[in-house]
């Protein structure tokens, strides 16, 4: 988690309003407050919304550019690597990643031909009436995405079964103070 003060964007930067998911531009010169910083991606307080600022671009909120993981560049599958990019998407109310949060209940791999994957999730959201479903859905798609040879990404949520705490790794669990 991250607070801080209210703070002035020093150029026009692209983010995602939160719950929705649709795309927005935030004008320099406008206040924000950044409510969380993690995943590669800041939540800020714009105009009485939330909106989630990509890491790359730290810098229009005089932050640290936080950079994408290169997962071309890593050893293993496919499904290796979705599973890596998958630990750094954040629901943004809730400072652990989808994965330790139990939310991933399928990957699946499914190669069509070389250089040819299509990559299928099957997550749910710690509660059916969760309004983040939109901003995590993109957010995976377009990281999956960036994965040499992936191309295609379907995201589907699903509610049954319903998830529960217990479902969270040990690390969610102590990074939420429940260990």
């Amino acid at each position: 988690m991250f607070k801080q003060d209210t703070l002035e964007i020093s150029r026009d930067c692209d983010a995602l309003l939160i719950p929705s998911g649709v795309k927005i531009s935030i004008q320099k010169g406008t206040l924000v407050m950044i409510t969380q910083a993690l995943g590669n991606s800041y939540t800020v307080y714009v105009n009485g919304n939330l909106a989630r600022v990509a890491g790359k671009d730290g810098d229009a909120l005089g932050m640290v550019i936080l950079e994408e993981p290169d997962v071309n560049a890593m050893d293993g599958t496919i499904k290796d690597k979705v599973w890596e990019l998958l630990k750094t998407c954040y629901d943004p109310e809730i400072p652990v990643n989808v994965v330790d949060l139990g939310l991933v209940y399928e990957c699946e791999v499914i190669e069509r031909a070389a250089e040819d994957n299509e990559v299928n999730i099957k997550m749910t959201l710690t509660a059916a009436g969760c309004g983040m479903g939109p901003v995590l859905v993109a957010d995976i798609e377009q990281k999956l995405r960036s994965i040499s040879g992936v191309t295609d990404v379907k995201v589907e949520l699903v509610f049954d079964p319903p998830w529960q705490r217990d479902m969270m790794s040990d690390v969610a669990k102590l990074q939420l103070g429940m260990l």
